[in-house]
């Protein structure tokens, strides 16, 4: 099978990895000559709204997926007809707009944190007085890895917020005062069956998500399972699927979530009897799902803006090193490590986090 991705990055090229023993070929569709997936397959350097290139991509390929959610969702729609894509266009685009992602999450019965629509910054000293602070701003559309997000905690963040925002729509949601943030990585076959993998906890800095710890045996899985459940069946969803959630307690706020393979996941390339990026590929075929059952407990630590010696990482016991082969910039994902944990005290290893 020749499988295009839309999008050259560390997932397409982790996509790639796990379909190279089926003896799978990728082309990849991306608009940056360097994209590091392409040493992995055929790389088709364009927009990803190029008709062109997207003709050429439905041409060359059985079916056809996409490796983030900022990829135009009408070119999903182009291609419709012409080959198989999953996950869909409707999922991508309810996930490209906080309030119609918010919208679905109260139709589904899935709580989220209380918010307020705001039309650009003349709107936002009305939505503050309404909503109250600290609160989160954050723009509608085009939001990845803490983009287009200010935090608000008194008049001089409103309008530095204000004059970041101009006439962009946006969502102000209450600042939650959660326990811990969790992600539920689940997956839904072209015959509708779903399986979910352990819930994770995950931790941020700066916005892009620094370590996750998967904890098999939460007390939550149940919970969090039906939510997605409910969110995949109501999609019609195919593939991998992640959604965030803040714990509140003993409940659960949907945060947000994201229609493909994602980063608190990667634990599960060595964790898992099967890694999400397999089971995404599984999926997307009409292949069997593989277990999602956690070889014990595994962590995931984000490489940002630099890789470290991998002698050094190496020599910490149960450590993986995953080089995405990026150019080193500040603030860039260029890789990551997972280890395995001890089944008491999941905390990661101190030599881990000193790199």
């Amino acid at each position: 099978m020749i499988i295009g991705v839309i999008g050259g990055g560390q997932l397409a090229r982790m996509l790639a990895m796990a379909g190279h023993p089926w003896a799978h070929r990728f082309v990849f569709l991306d608009p940056a000559p360097d994209a590091c997936a392409g040493p992995l397959g055929e790389l088709i350097t364009a927009p990803y709204d190029c008709e062109r290139a997207l003709l050429q991509l439905a041409e060359q390929t059985d079916v056809v997926t996409f490796d983030f959610e900022n990829v135009p969702a009408r070119s999903l729609e182009f291609l419709a007809g012409r080959v198989p894509v999953y996950p869909g266009a409707r999922a991508l685009g309810v996930a490209q707009d906080r309030l119609h992602e918010k919208a679905l999450f109260h139709e589904l019965g899935m709580a989220t944190a209380d918010f307020v629509a705001v039309a650009g910054a003349a709107a936002l000293p009305r939505a503050v007085a309404e909503l109250g602070l600290p609160a989160v701003l954050k723009t509608r559309t085009q939001g990845y890895d803490g983009k287009g997000q200010w935090l608000l905690r008194g008049p001089e963040d409103v309008a530095a917020a204000g004059r970041a925002l101009g006439d962009q729509l946006a969502l102000l949601e209450k600042l939650v005062p959660f326990d811990r943030e969790v992600s539920l990585i689940a997956v839904r076959g072209r015959d509708g069956a779903v399986a979910c993998y352990p819930l994770s906890e995950n931790t941020h800095r700066d916005g892009m998500l620094h370590t996750t710890v998967c904890r098999p045996g939460d007390a939550l899985q149940a919970v969090a399972e039906a939510q997605t459940h409910r969110l995949l069946d109501a999609l019609d969803y195919v593939g991998v699927l992640a959604v965030e959630f803040f714990q509140v307690g003993t409940e659960l706020l949907a945060n947000e979530f994201a229609p493909r393979v994602h980063n608190s996941g990667h634990w599960t390339i060595e964790g898992a009897e099967t890694s999400q990026f397999e089971n995404h590929l599984r999926a997307i075929l009409g292949l069997p799902l593989g277990s999602t059952r956690a070889r014990g407990a595994h962590a995931m630590l984000n490489l940002i803006g630099a890789m470290p010696d991998a002698a050094r990482v190496l020599a910490i016991s149960g450590a993986h090193l995953h080089d995405y082969g990026k150019e080193p910039r500040p603030g860039r994902k260029v890789g990551h490590i997972t280890i395995a944990c001890p089944e008491q005290g999941l905390a990661l290893p101190l030599e881990l986090l000193a790199l």
